[in-house]
């Protein structure tokens, strides 16, 4: 199965910016959907954003106007622009990427805002 590294979290303040990348260990085809998702401490994981093989795009109402999910290419397929960071958004998120014989995930990359 192929791996997934996500990169780009930190700890950042509030209103600021932080990009995700999510790389693949081999080239990734037949895709139907990617997307990023997180999970905060003692919370259920969540749907951030995906992005399917035409193009469409979806949102947690949450982030929706804030957060831009984006296709790179086969090997860093998804990447995830945050904008205007919120202490709730505060969580580990994860790149997911499913095809038609696979639905891999990453171990995720931790985002913290905070002042």
């Amino acid at each position: 199965q192929v791996q997934l590294v996500e990169s780009g979290g930190g700890l950042v303040q509030p209103g600021g910016s932080l990009r995700l990348s999510c790389a693949a260990s081999r080239s990734i085809f037949g895709i139907i959907v990617m997307g990023w998702h997180r999970q905060a401490p003692g919370k259920q994981r969540e749907l951030v954003a995906t992005i399917s093989s035409g193009g469409t795009t979806n949102y947690a109402d949450s982030v929706k106007g804030r957060f831009t999910i984006s296709r790179v290419n086969a090997k860093n397929p998804v990447d995830l622009q945050m904008n205007s960071l919120k202490p709730e958004d505060t969580a580990v998120y994860y790149c997911n990427v499913r095809t038609y014989g696979e639905d891999s995930w990453g171990q995720g990359t931790q985002v913290t805002v905070s002042s």
